[in-house]
């Protein structure tokens, strides 16, 4: 046990150096590159044009992208730990899909601003609607294929909800904006953005980190952990409640990004054991690191080299990476499965 504390502190640390390095990169980056002394220049003088450049351009950017790193990466470290379940994620169970009809029927409509709280809260609701009736479709004991088909089924119904919004959108402009939007990209981001996701977000982490200690006692099972005081029904609500939270104000103003709650437990695991408990600190640094990442690569790589003001979508990249790691995973699953079984 004191191996695993001191490998996972070590950890921490490490993530936490890397992060405040990526962050130094993310504010250098860009179609005007800056120097390291330039960056840190205008981020704490913020005179002149090197100061604009970072605090209203890439500073806003920057700050997105390590908060929903982290709760994409928190969000699937606590799914894993409530469910058991190694390849439970929020983009395999439809939330970000799910937050995208929501958020995008108020864009396309008019209902409510790009900035506006209300987006949010419709991707919330979007995402609440879509992880509850997981946990409600597989029940208590489902199997990993159960928890996976009824994802699968529900994701389907949000991707076709999303579509019937863009074909029945007001105007083509609107139906072009969503599309674009849906990709994920966290391009011509401003303070506003930041101010209205990051309430949500840090609450989806509070509500999270509060029943982490449960994921401990549920890996004995619910009926024991229910004998060792974990009020099962209201963990279960709170981890709902809170991944909605974060991906609904991820997707609001981040669009679709998949794939980094379920890579980031498990680059960590091996590290800190198998608790599910300690994985979810870890699990929040990396996502971090990783959207951040990626974040600077699709500013380093355009998307037409003829036309470098455009980037690649940043939801295009991480599915780029998530999708193999996923298909390694099921893998992964199976050979312990025939093992088991043989």
């Amino acid at each position: 046990m004191s191996s695993n504390n001191s490998s996972g502190l070590r950890l921490n640390l490490a993530l936490a150096a890397l992060i405040i390095a990526l962050a130094v990169v993310s504010l250098m980056v860009g179609p005007a590159a800056l120097s390291p002394r330039q960056a840190l220049a205008g981020l704490f003088d913020g005179e002149g044009p090197a100061g604009i450049v970072v605090r209203d351009i890439r500073l806003p950017r920057t700050l997105l992208a390590l908060l929903i790193g982290a709760t994409f990466g928190l969000s699937g470290a606590a799914l894993q730990g409530l469910l058991r379940n190694p390849l439970a994620e929020p983009a395999l169970f439809g939330a970000p899909q799910a937050a995208a009809v929501g958020a995008s029927f108020m864009i396309a409509y008019g209902l409510a601003g790009a900035t506006s709280f209300a987006v949010p809260l419709a991707g919330i609701a979007g995402a609440l609607l879509s992880i509850g009736g997981i946990v409600a479709i597989a029940g208590r004991r489902a199997s990993l294929t159960v928890t996976l088909l009824a994802g699968l089924a529900l994701a389907s119904f949000a991707g076709a909800m999303t579509a019937l919004i863009l074909n029945l959108a007001p105007t083509p402009y609107a139906a072009l904006e969503i599309a674009f939007w849906l990709l994920g990209s966290l391009e011509d981001r401003s303070v506003d953005h930041l101010l209205i996701a990051a309430p949500f977000l840090l609450a989806s982490w509070l509500l999270l980190g509060l029943n982490a200690p449960a994921f401990r006692a549920l890996t004995l099972g619910e009926d024991a952990a229910a004998s060792l005081g974990v009020d099962i029904v209201r963990t279960r609500l709170m981890v709902v409640v809170g991944v909605a939270f974060g991906v609904g104000a991820a997707v609001a103003v981040a669009g679709s990004i998949s794939f980094i709650g379920l890579i980031a437990p498990h680059l960590v695991r091996r590290a800190v054991g198998s608790d599910p408990a300690r994985v979810c600190l870890p699990a929040a640094l990396t996502g971090a690191v990783l959207l951040t990442a990626a974040d600077i690569a699709v500013r380093l790589v355009p998307a037409n080299p003829n036309a470098t003001a455009i980037e690649l979508k940043l939801g295009v990249v991480t599915a780029l990476i998530g999708v193999p790691f996923f298909i390694a995973m099921i893998f992964r699953e199976r050979r312990l499965l025939d093992g088991a079984a043989s």
